[in-house]
């Protein structure tokens, strides 16, 4: 079960790291394909937040699933630590994101000064210029979708909001649903949220990979 579940945290992990792909990546939306009330209000209520601790859930090919907790602080801090018996973190320091693979004994590393998780590190970036508003069907939902149609490697992601009055803002990011270039879609879901609480920068530090031992000449 051990490798079975750490298996699927690798491949929805990886739906998680699209959300670093740098703003500049997602342009191509213009202001007019939005609805620009709710889109301003969706950007307001992520710049509001300055801490916050939610139960996630992330949902791979095939229905599988593994949950853990996300932590976020601004600016550009974030940690996604996985349930126990997944050997997996994901976490940004604030100018890296890594992703950490303790059952391989693998690291990636990806720059995040300009891209921090796309809409959820850094309120300072203008994502209203590259969102798209897409319909759900419920007036207390609000969906905005980033992607760069002249890159469509770079997959696509949209965040999913719900009026909340207790929330920053008034809204709450839900949930979110990455689709890769190969259509691969992870969807991760939030539940439990808390704000404002305190939050040591201790948080974002790791323990670091150990390289797999060489074998005898």
């Amino acid at each position: 079960m051990k490798t079975k579940l750490s298996g699927i945290a690798r491949a929805i992990g990886a739906g998680a790291l699209m959300l670093s792909v740098p703003a500049a990546m997602t342009a191509g939306v213009t202001p007019a394909m939005a609805a620009t009330g709710d889109l301003d209000r969706a950007v307001s209520a992520l710049r509001a937040i300055q801490t916050m601790q939610a139960d996630f859930t992330q949902v791979g090919r095939g229905g599988q699933s593994v949950g853990g907790t996300m932590t976020l602080k601004r600016p550009g801090k974030i940690r996604f630590q996985y349930q126990k018996g997944v050997p997996m973190l994901i976490v940004s320091d604030g100018s890296r994101l890594t992703m950490l693979d303790y059952e391989v004994r693998q690291k990636q590393v990806w720059p995040v000064a300009n891209s921090p998780l796309g809409a959820l590190l850094d309120p300072g970036k203008d994502v209203a210029r590259y969102g798209q508003i897409m319909p759900s069907g419920n007036p207390n939902v609000t969906s905005v979708k980033l992607k760069d149609p002249k890159h469509p490697e770079y997959g696509a992601i949209t965040l999913i909001f719900r009026k909340k009055s207790g929330a920053p803002g008034g809204m709450e990011l839900a949930s979110w649903v990455a689709v890769d270039a190969q259509n691969n879609v992870t969807k991760v879901f939030l539940d439990n949220h808390r704000y404002g609480m305190a939050v040591s920068d201790s948080m974002f530090r790791y323990k670091d990979v150990t390289p797999a031992a060489r074998r005898g000449r």
